[in-house]
Order: C-alpha cells, then structure tokens, then sequence
C-alpha cells in the first residue's frame, strides 16, 4: 500500500480525497515493480542514444535497426516472486509477458532466452525445494515456449545459496521486423480502445504490489498468474497480421497492474485522455468488481488503439482468429484516465499523475562486510590438481547444463545457428546476416565489488557474442537486488548503474532495454547483487559464424594476460575460501583491444575456433574445449603470460578480457598479433590422445581422461535425473 508520504503528495495533487478505486490504481502504478521510483533517477542516466537505436528504453521493448529495413525488437522481463511461490506458472506466464512485450512493437518474436537463479542442489537440507524449483521453472519456461513455437536458444544459469528459498527467473526476448511496421504508438480522439485475449478474472490480483515487497513464507499463491500459451500464439498472429494491414494505432500488453497500469501509460504514451467503461470488459467470473477488473493481472492480454474506420479490418482479422475482444472506451483530448461502469463514473486521475509515481528517497553506505574481505591467502600445497579440475567441472555452476536445454525445442522456427551451450546464441535474420545474443552474471563477483562485478558482467556477455563472430550493437539489463530500503543493498545498485554508464560510454554501446527489481528476499535474507547483462551483436555474414569447437592439429593461443584475480572464484569457494582474495577486475582498454582483436582474426580467416575464460578460468575453459571437441589438448603453463605465483592460481583465476584461439595458420596468428601489440602467447596444441595434458615445463599438473572429465562435466544430468 501507500506510504505516509506518498498519501500526502497524492492529497496534494488531487485537491480531494480519492476513492477506493483510485487507491487501488495509484497502488498498482506507485508499486516499485511499475514506477522504478527507487531506480528512475539512476537508470535515466544510461547511455541509451546510438545510430541503430529506434526505440530506447522507457517503452515495452527496445528496437535496433541492423540494415535493410530490418529491425530487432529485445527485451528482458523478470518473474522472481511468482515463480518462488508457484514456479511452473510463474515462470511460464514470465515468457507470456515478454513475447507480449515484443508483439507490442510490431515485430514477430523469434526466440527466447533465460537466465535462472537457484540455491544449491548439493545441500543436504535445501535440496529438495531447490530441486523443486529449478525442475518446475525449467518446465515453466520449456512448456511455455515449446507450445507457441518460439525456441528458447540460450540462457544463464548459477546456484548459490543466497538464493535459499527463493530463485529468480529472468527471460529475454528478440524480435523481427521491418523498419516501416514497427507500431508508431500515436491516438486521436474519438479512436477505440479495445481489450484483446483471455477474459478477465481474479488470478494475478494485486501481482504488482506482491512484486515490490519481501517474499514471506505464507504468500498467497492467487497472486500468480495462469498461463494460456495456445491463446498467446494467436495473439501473435492476429496482431502481427493487423500490424501489416495497418489498422493499430497503439498497443501495449497488460502485464504489472493489470487494466491500471496498461491504460494510464498507454495513455501518458499517446499523450491523450482516456475514458473506459469497465462494464464492456469480458470477464471469467459474473461477481468480479470494478476495482478486481482494474487491478487483475489475468495473462494473454493485449490493448489496442483502433481508428474507428479500421475496426471492421481489425474486428475481421481477430474473428479468424478465434480471440474474444471488447471495444471498452474511447480517447479523448485530455490527460485523464476516466473510468466508468455502466455509464456510471467511478474514478477519475490525471495519467501524469500516475505514471509519475514521487522518487523514493533512501540512503546509500558502504556495507561493512566489504571491510572484512581478506586480500591476502595462505594456501597448503596442492596435491591433486585433477581432483580440483573434476570438482570444479561437476559445479553446475560451471559444468553442461543439457539438462535444461534439451527441454527447450530451440530449433522451432529454423533459426537457431549456434545451439544452446555455445560462448552464445546466433539466430539467422536472412542468408547474409545473424543476430547473436547472451546472457551473463556474476553473483559472488557482485557481491564483493559491484562495480568491478558489473563490469565483469558486461565485459563477459560482450566476450561471449564476440567470440561468435558479432560486433556487440546493444545492451540490456536486469538489475536484482534486495531492499532498496536498506543502504547498503542501495550502494550496491548505484555501484552497478556506474559501472554500466562507464563501460557502454567507453565502448560506445547503448542500453536499449532493461528491468529493476528490488525487493528479491524472503524471511532468510537478501539475495547478493545479481544482475543479469544482455549483449546483443550483429554478425556480418555466415562465413564469419565461429563456433568454440576445436579439432585435432589445431595450435593454441591465449590473448590476455592471467592475473592473481581469485576473489568470489569457483575455485575459492571450492575449496572453502570464498571471504579472500581480490575480484578480477576489467581494463576498458584492454578489453576493447582484445576483442577487437577477435572480431579482426575472425574477419580475416584465421582462427578455427575461440572461447572465453570466465568461470574456472584456463583450466575449466580447456577441459570444456577438449570435451566439446572430444579430442586431447596439451597444454605448456609457463607459456601463459602471466602473474601469477601459483600454478592453481594460473590455472583458476577468473581474470577478465582473455580468449583461448585455436588456429591451422599458426605462422598468420602470429604475425598479426606482434602487429596489434597484444599479450598473447602458443600455448599448445589439440591432439588425438584423448587426454588432458597441461604441464608447466614439462612437470605434470593436470593429466586427466576426457573420458572422465566429460562424465564430471555432466553431472548435472544425473542429479537431476535422480529425483
């Protein structure tokens, strides 16, 4: 509900008291899941503004024009409390949400990507629920997709146990288009305002609000939506259909706060007045109430904007299609969201007022654990590097999630070029030009420096569709935390929002697109900072699609250099360190260089194959290559630039802006990189042993069966299987 502050300024506003219904919409659009109004001031200040950009942030999905009169629409949703409760539907009605979103724009959706937020599946004591979730928000999303026909081509998973009793649940969401069908969002008076789709009923009820508080252990499960994935896939057509013969003025999806939200910002969006009879709204049930219609976050639903003489094209179109739709008001000249019920008026609020919910104003400080962080570690020996690495490779964290992927029928569609699994997912617009997109995040490393873990986040998901073959063109994000409230949580987030400003201003990429969502703690406590980074590149032509699989007589370099960067390391947590060390923490320069480096090799022909360092760092990322490639690799340490003192750290810290290249043209490699001034270096080479061989001037520190890696590398398979 209202705060005390908020009640004044809207008595202030008004000049009257409001009513009932005019409580309960003010709550809905003044929720912090709808009004940002702990974030707008900072999220205003991300550079947005650049030559492919049509459409920035601030409306349902971010549009890039990529040459030719085509377009892609993106966006990235969020359904962290709903699926906690309910993780099937919620996270199925999260993938409604963001296809409507992309729909609204104009464009066909064409794939979806996730990235998902889990406790451990190893404690004892948490496992089963962890389990639960994880299984049923996986099915959510597979089911979801899999029914309208859109392939989930990727995503973005880590397990930690600040998430205990809770997950998040994010899902982005690209489209296609033509640059001239993009729905320019324009009204004039006297046009119809109609409501498209599922009937309206009382599941959802008050969602926005359960959205922007704490999650308590009793929560009402009414708050969470029902899916309708066979309706949504009509809703598409039909609207894509109309689109073209252009008879929708404007459009926008009912998602947060159901008719209240979706009417006032549509409303502000066209810069008219709306009067809307809420007894013309089909509805499930006979005794819902006005304020139940306003407020229902009921899903599959769809507002458009119709001129009166276009409506017999749109009313035949939507009558093929089998979709129920209601004509229920008319847009008049001025800012007011007028609402009616059998001609009655029940409530009457400006559309300024309401989508301008008043800035919450909370304190900021350093939080004290950051104090306690030990830079410096004393460390036995170790004995087994092939334990470490076989440890490490069966975390899910870093190991083969084909668990999750072969649930999603990602080749629907026959657009998918680089599966599930790959540095990131390429998705084909025409026969000379693709789409790669990633999603990346870093929890711990955001947890011990947000501003350094952020633009890790960034550097890594930008690494990732480099390493494709993709010029990166546009961002997106999705900033979770804890209470804003609370001024440590509330650093950390500004120390985010910092960090992206700096690293998509030096690289010039912009932000299309993103989300906030604070308020992800249950009675536990907070998750740590998690924000989720999008990268969305443009690929020139098939010939420079490049793939991470290595083959046999392939030679191998790295680019970068390897620093004593262990701090929130899988390695450091393995082995029960997690509180020591520093963060990796990333060179503007240097990272731009290395993958402009990159993108020039692949250019011209001369690397077979490339893949990051990120999580597990060197040692992960070879194993993960001879397993792709189901080939030996053999591999000299004391080549590796470095400065490190350890062999373990060498092989295990996170270090950022590095990339493993296997190449046929060795003699080439080497001359363009003496010529780009790079730290580079061969390492080694593939071969047909079958064997993991990586040695440090001869003296063995890893020799492991890829056989037996590989079984490690799947582990998730059989721990799940084992329910």
């Amino acid at each position: 509900m209202l705060t005390k502050s908020e009640e004044i300024y809207l008595l202030k506003k008004l000049g009257r008291q409001p009513n009932l219904l005019e409580i309960d919409m003010i709550d809905a659009e003044w929720s912090e899941h709808c009004s940002y109004k702990s974030s707008r001031k900072y999220v205003r200040s991300l550079p947005s503004s650049g030559k492919r950009v049509i459409v920035g942030p601030g409306y349902d999905a971010g549009v890039l024009d990529i040459g030719d009169d085509d377009v892609i629409t993106v966006h990235i949703e969020s359904h962290n409390h709903p699926s906690a409760v309910e993780p099937y539907g919620g996270a199925a009605t999260g993938v409604g949400g963001v296809i409507r979103d992309i729909i609204s724009m104009g464009t066909r959706p064409v794939a979806l990507l996730d990235a998902l937020r889990f406790s451990s599946l190893e404690n004892v004591n948490e496992v089963s629920k962890s389990k639960w979730l994880f299984r049923n928000v996986v099915k959510g999303i597979a089911d979801y997709g899999n029914c309208i026909g859109i392939p989930t081509v990727g995503g973005d998973i880590e397990f930690d146990n600040s998430f205990k009793d809770y997950c998040l649940v994010d899902v982005a969401a690209i489209g296609l288009g033509k640059k001239d069908q993009i729905i320019s969002n324009h009204a004039e008076e006297g046009d119809l305002i109609v409501l498209a789709g599922n009937p309206t009923g009382k599941d959802g009820i008050r969602g926005a609000s359960f959205a922007s508080k704490s999650l308590d252990d009793d929560e009402n499960r009414s708050a969470v939506q029902i899916p309708d994935p066979f309706l949504e896939k009509l809703l598409i057509e039909a609207t894509i259909e109309a689109t073209k013969r252009n008879c929708i003025n404007a459009t926008k999806d009912l998602g947060g706060g159901g008719l209240s939200c979706c009417l006032s910002e549509l409303s502000h969006l066209v810069e008219k007045g709306f009067e809307v009879d809420l007894s013309a709204v089909h509805t499930k049930l006979p005794d819902i109430t006005p304020n139940e219609i306003m407020i229902s976050e009921s899903q599959e639903r769809m507002m458009y904007i119709i001129d009166k003489s276009k409506m017999s094209i749109f009313s035949e179109i939507f009558t093929k299609y089998g979709i129920t739709y209601s004509i229920i008001g008319k847009v008049r000249g001025q800012d007011n969201l007028k609402i009616l019920y059998d001609g009655n008026p029940l409530a009457s609020l400006s559309c300024n007022l309401m989508v301008n919910a008043p800035l919450a104003k909370w304190k900021s400080k350093r939080p004290n654990y950051l104090d306690k962080l030990r830079t410096k570690i004393r460390l036995e020996k170790i004995r087994n590097y092939n334990d470490v690495l076989s440890r490490l490779l069966a975390n899910p964290n870093i190991g083969n999630k084909d668990w999750v992927y072969q649930q999603y029928d990602h080749e629907v569609g026959l657009r998918t070029v680089v599966k599930p699994g790959a540095n990131a997912s390429v998705i084909r617009v025409n026969d000379n030009k693709f789409v790669s997109i990633k999603l990346d995040g870093n929890s711990k490393h955001c947890y011990f420096d947000p501003y350094q873990g952020m633009l890790g986040c960034l550097s890594e998901s930008c690494r990732n569709v480099v390493c494709t073959g993709a010029q990166p063109i546009g961002i997106i994000d999705h900033l979770q935390f804890g209470s804003p409230e609370n001024p440590y949580i509330y650093w950390t987030f500004i120390k985010s929002i910092k960090a992206i400003i700096d690293f998509c201003k030096y690289n010039k990429i912009p932000v299309v697109g993103g989300k906030v969502s604070f308020y992800n703690e249950t009675m536990n406590s907070p998750i740590k900072p998690s924000p989720v980074i999008g990268t969305i590149g443009l690929i020139k032509g098939q010939d420079h699609i490049t793939k991470n699989i290595p083959n046999v007589g392939n030679k191998l370099f790295i680019l970068g250099q390897t620093r004593e960067e262990l701090g929130g390391s899988e390695y450091f947590e393995l082995i029960d360190r997690a509180e020591y060390g520093r963060v990796p923490k990333v060179n503007l320069k240097t990272d731009k260089k290395n993958r402009s480096v990159i993108l020039d090799l692949i250019e011209n022909g001369l690397i077979d194959f490339v893949h990051d360092c990120s999580k597990g760092g060197i040692g992960t990322a070879l194993a993960e290559l001879a397993i792709s490639g189901d080939l030996g690799i053999n591999v000299d340490l004391k080549k590796i630039p470095n400065t490190c003192k350890r062999d373990d750290f060498l092989l295990f810290s996170e270090t950022h802006s590095r990339f493993i290249i296997g190449s046929s043209n060795p003699d080439r490699i080497k001359r363009f990189m003496k010529n780009r001034k790079c730290s580079f270096s061969e390492i080694g080479e593939t071969d047909s042993s079958m064997t993991l061989n990586i040695h440090n001037s001869g003296k063995e520190v890893i020799n492991s069966s890829i056989m037996e890696l590989a079984h490690r590398y799947n582990t998730m398979n059989s721990t799940m299987d084992g329910i």
